[in-house]
Parts: C-alpha cells; structure tokens; sequence
C-alpha cells in the first residue's frame, strides 16, 4: 500500500468545485430506468449511454471521477476506444463498484446486509490493475417507526463496509464507504438525524477496529431528510443545519471529504441543499456530491436512445453538474435552472 499515493487520490476526488459521477447501477436497474423513458433494454444501448456521458465536452470541470460497473469498466466505445482510457483522456479518476447487492438480513427480511466480500481481495487486485483508482460498496439502512433499524442491522453492515475498507486500501484504492438511511417511510427530519448519526459512529469505530486509514478514504453519506411521507417537510436550510450537525458529531475530522448521495431527490432539491451546507457553517472535510439519478435523469429523459439528441443530452448533464459545483462555492441560485 502506498499511503501517500491513496492520501492523494482521496483529496483529488473531493477537489474544489468537483464531485463524482456515479453511473456504477447494475445492468438490472439500468435497465428499469432504460424501459421508464422507452429505451431497449440491451447492451448496446448501455454501452452507447455510458460512452454519452464519458464523452460530455467539459465534464472534467465540474467531475472529478466516475464510479463504474463491471460491465462498464470493461467496455470500449463504438470506435473501439476502452471506456477505462476514454475516461482517463478526460481527466477523471476511474472507480469501481466492487459490492454485490443488499440481501435479506438473515431472520430480519424487512433490513438488508450489503454481500460481496467473498472473493474481494481478488477483484480489487484484478481492478487495480486495470486502471481503477478507488472502489465503492453501498450500505443500506431501512426506517420503520422506532423499531428500525435495529442494531443487528447497522453493526453487520458497518462490519462489511470496514472489511471491505481495508482491502480496498490493501489492494491500492480508495475506498467510498457508502452508509445510505433510506428516505422512504414517515420519519421526521430528526429521526433521521439521530439513525444516520447513530449508523455513521458504528461505521467509524469499525472502521479503526479493521485498520483503516482515515486520511485515506472519503464518506459517501445520505443526506439528513425526513421521510418521503412525512407531513412536515423541511427546507434546505433545516436539511443543511441537520446534516452539518449530524456529520460534525460522527465523522473525524482526518476523513478528506464527504460525497453526499442523492438517494431519489430532485437534482434541484439536491443542489439546493448542497449549497445551503456552503453557506456559512465551518466543516473540518470537503463537502461534495456523488449523485446518479440527480445528475443522469434529465440527461437519459432527453436522450431516449435517440443518437440524434445526444448532444442536448449532455448539455442537460452539464448544466447539472454545473449547478452542484456551483452549490459547492455556496453559489447555487434558483435562478440557474432558468438559464
């Protein structure tokens, strides 16, 4: 392991005004996402949309990485170009999804444990290789009322995200260690406050039992919303005051930097928010995003399959990415959807 050389990959993915592209979904939910705007659901056709949004004129200003999928990491471009060297031309960092899905959690089938250490060493080794630069593995934290999660749940799944944490950098990777409390249910703006606080200091005092580097790695966190049904919705000032508070009480300040997923809010509900976290409130880490759906959605709607729109397509990712460097200088404006 060269620490130095992991040290400065995890500030390079969380540099000023750059976040990372997250285009790592399976070939299942890409597929469901393909079928919900009328695209074919083939290869071909998502090898064609990963070669649109590696190849967005000036991505590299706003991205400093993107998070594949085997599949993808694996591929070439039309022309035959692998999509690994394509991105590297483009000056972004390559990184990997390496987990294997959440499961059933043995005798609690209403949460999930993130499956995938089997054979890890391996693969991170094989992917090292190849090109990558740091790995990702998700895991994922269910609300129920009080009862949810319960912590059997958050312990193995923190357990999985350190083991996982320490081969990567083993191996020469940075490791995005994920810890995603779903929006879904009726769960109050604290609620949420006090499960992901409560998930992301299992996660860190794993991660020191295992031998991780702090300094070496970068969080990739939800951020502190209320339920999806929840009747009181908060502003993105509440939603920044609660996440910064929650953050500032779990995660050392050795980490480099925090990649916030979107986990289903609007690209302008998740820019918004973003920038009200930059706008004041001192922070010992980088605050950034890691966004799919909120930067890919528009982009896939107006590219339907259609090679004739993929120019518009990825104006459509830029003026996304755009909005969330933007929100990370605490300069996001409405007023920027309109442009």
């Amino acid at each position: 392991m060269n620490l130095q050389a992991l040290i400065e990959t995890a500030h390079a993915m969380v540099a000023a005004g750059k976040g990372l592209l997250a285009m790592d979904e399976s070939n299942g939910t890409c597929n469901l996402r393909f079928a919900a705007v009328g695209i074919p659901e083939t290869l071909e056709m998502r090898r064609d949309w990963r070669a649109l949004l590696l190849t967005a004129p000036g991505l590299r200003e706003c991205i400093s990485g993107v998070i594949l999928y085997d599949e993808t990491i694996r591929q070439a471009g039309s022309d035959g170009t692998p999509f690994l060297q394509v991105a590297r031309d483009a000056g972004l960092l390559v990184g990997i999804k390496v987990d294997t899905g959440a499961r059933d959690l043995a005798g609690r089938p209403q949460e999930k444990v993130t499956e995938g250490l089997d054979g890890l060493r391996e693969r991170l080794k094989d992917y090292a290789a190849m090109g990558a630069r740091f790995a990702k593995w998700r895991s994922v934290i269910v609300m129920d009322g009080s009862h949810l999660p319960t912590v059997a749940c958050t312990s193995a799944n923190a357990h999985a995200l350190a083991r996982y944490a320490a081969l990567c950098q083993e191996a020469g990777l940075v490791p995005i260690v994920e810890s995603d409390v779903l929006m879904a249910g009726t769960h109050t703006l604290a609620r949420c406050q006090d499960v992901t606080g409560a998930a992301l200091r299992q996660v860190f005092e794993q991660l020191v039992r295992q031998g991780v580097v702090l300094e070496a790695m970068v969080l990739k966190p939800n951020m502190v919303i209320e339920g999806l049904d929840c009747m009181a919705r908060s502003t993105a000032q509440e939603v920044a005051h609660a996440t910064l508070q929650c953050l500032l009480r779990a995660v050392p300040a050795a980490v480099p930097g925090v990649l916030f997923l979107s986990g289903g809010q609007s690209g302008e509900l998740a820019s918004s928010r973003l920038n009200a976290m930059h706008q004041g409130q001192a922070r010992p880490w980088s605050l950034s995003f890691s966004f799919a759906r909120a930067l890919q959605q528009p982009a896939l709607a107006i590219w339907a399959g259609d090679s004739a729109n993929r120019l518009a397509a990825q104006a459509a990712l830029m003026h996304r990415a755009r909005c969330n460097s933007a929100a990370m200088r605490g300069a996001y404006d409405d007023a920027m959807e309109t442009l």
